[in-house]
């Protein structure tokens, strides 16, 4: 397979808005740098919105709600699949640019395209099957009958994350069109290039002009403000911080928007000495580095029963410390950079305050010097209870390893958080794995594996980890809206 060199990725991504299907710059031809985290050299500049090109992205979606609405599902299917197919035609194109803008090796940017194209077909496939939604019977007095059907919200904002750019705007893209509702989506400011390349995929793919609109800024609270406080907008999903999830839907309580929040986690991970060591530390390694643990469903908590407790950390400690750090362009590359200088220092801060306050540290721990946002591998064991990584989402490459005796106090240590959303178990033992599983307070359990993200798959969390299901049967449901008609014969 041939590699796209990094002049080719970069030229083949537009730098400008694309709103009512077609590209033109910002109001005032503002411009803003996307960073490469691996040697800090700027990659390209790119157009920066303002809340004068928000209104006009919202006045095209509106225009086209009608219209999109009323397109017959297989069509809208057969777009969506010529977009998964333009984005596996361009994988090594787009790859190239994801591991660019966001840091993450080569191999695993191509993951992602599959990924992210596999919500494509996903949703394609959904979309041909909705004209056998709805119901039809009798009323139970007799009198009538009952019809329900299901209709698109409407017009949409999505604001999606840095740490998947492409899998996140697939993920929820491919779920409202699927639907029929038009979309303007706001990409992070760290990685806007490759949503703006998804943007002229779907736009070959034969998505009707205003359907789709991507708006890159610096100023992510002033463009979103007021298309939330607009009444045309119908809904509004959103993958970030729990923080900022909160503020949004507090913003969305005042037109009672449709909501979906994919915010923080604090996934725990349990080892129980019955588990397969190998197969435990092959899972944790994936739970734990998977995108340098830029993940909201990265291992932040690994619970290891007593028994096997030395033997896990010893193995994982020697496989974790054989991972090559480097950039992503490097075959050899296990662990790219980090997103940013603000990100790399959040994590050296929780492992400093850890090991301050006697935290064993077994491996890694210490920014390296040269350029790039680079921090290496991690290992922490006998981890004070007032160490803030303790209760903090820690994003990066650092595995904090707790020692438990029971199930009944790994559940509990588990639960006690006010984030749900993934968890993961090894045992051997079916019985204790449903059992276990049934019990952990998260939306997603991974059991004997430490990858649970899959386009059939319901991925979201509960408690503070957020609102609404994406992916799955149940992901298309967060676009559509249920109606009754009560018909006299």
């Amino acid at each position: 397979m041939a590699e796209i060199d990094r002049a080719a990725a970069l030229a083949a991504a537009p730098a400008e808005l694309f709103i009512g299907g077609r590209w033109r710059p910002a109001r005032g031809r503002a411009a803003f740098e996307v960073v490469d985290p691996a040697d800090e050299s700027v990659l390209r500049r790119v157009a920066d919105a303002g809340p004068s090109d928000a209104s006009d992205a919202l006045d095209h979606a509106v225009d086209a709600a009608a219209d999109w609405a009323g397109t017959v599902p297989q069509r809208r299917a057969d777009i969506l699949r010529a977009a998964h197919d333009g984005l596996l035609r361009r994988r090594e194109e787009i790859a190239t640019l994801i591991t660019l803008e966001m840091g993450k090796p080569l191999a695993e940017a191509r993951g992602e395209v599959d990924y992210g194209a596999g919500f494509f077909r996903w949703f394609s496939e959904s979309a041909s099957r909705l004209h056998l939604d709805g119901d039809y019977g009798v009323e139970p007095g007799g009198q009538y009958r009952i019809i329900t059907t299901k209709r698109p919200v409407g017009p949409t904002l999505l604001i999606t994350p840095w740490n998947f750019p492409l899998a996140m705007g697939t993920r929820k893209i491919g779920a409202a069109l699927a639907a029929g509702c038009p979309v303007v989506i706001k990409p992070a400011e760290q990685t806007p290039l490759t949503m703006l390349l998804l943007a002229e995929v779907l736009r070959e793919a034969g998505l009707p002009d205003g359907v789709l609109g991507v708006l890159t800024t610096t100023d992510a609270a002033g463009l979103v403000q007021p298309m939330i406080a607009d009444p045309r907008l119908r809904k509004i999903s959103f993958t970030g911080s729990t923080r900022v999830g909160k503020l949004l839907l507090g913003q969305a309580a005042e037109g009672v928007l449709r909501s979906s929040m994919e915010l923080g986690g604090n996934a725990p991970l349990l080892v129980f000495d019955d588990a397969d060591i190998d197969a435990a530390v092959d899972g944790a390694t994936v739970a734990k580095l998977r995108n340098g643990g830029e993940s909201c469903v990265a291992a932040n908590r690994i619970y290891v029963q007593s028994g096997v407790l030395e033997e896990f950390t010893g193995k994982l400690t020697e496989r974790l410390a054989a991972v090559r750090t480097g950039s992503g362009l490097d075959p050899d590359t296990g662990l790219g950079p980090m997103i940013d200088a603000r990100q790399r220092d959040k994590v050296a801060e929780l492992v400093d305050d850890a090991v301050e306050r006697g935290a064993e540290l077994l491996l890694g721990g210490k920014v390296p010097g040269g350029p790039g946002y680079f921090y290496p591998p991690t290992v922490l064991r006998a981890i004070p209870a007032d160490a803030e990584l303790r209760t903090e989402e820690i994003f990066g490459p650092v595995a904090a390893i707790y020692p438990f005796d029971t199930e009944e106090q790994a559940i509990g240590a588990a639960n006690d958080t006010r984030f749900g959303l993934a968890s993961y178990v090894f045992t051997k033992d079916l019985s204790r794995a449903m059992r276990v599983a049934e019990a952990l307070d998260s939306g997603m359990t991974g059991v004997n594996r430490g990858v649970v993200s899959n386009p059939a798959a319901a991925f979201g969390g509960i408690k503070e980890s957020g609102l609404g299901r994406e992916g799955s049967s149940e992901g298309i449901e967060e676009y559509l809206e249920t109606k009754y008609i009560g018909l006299q014969l």
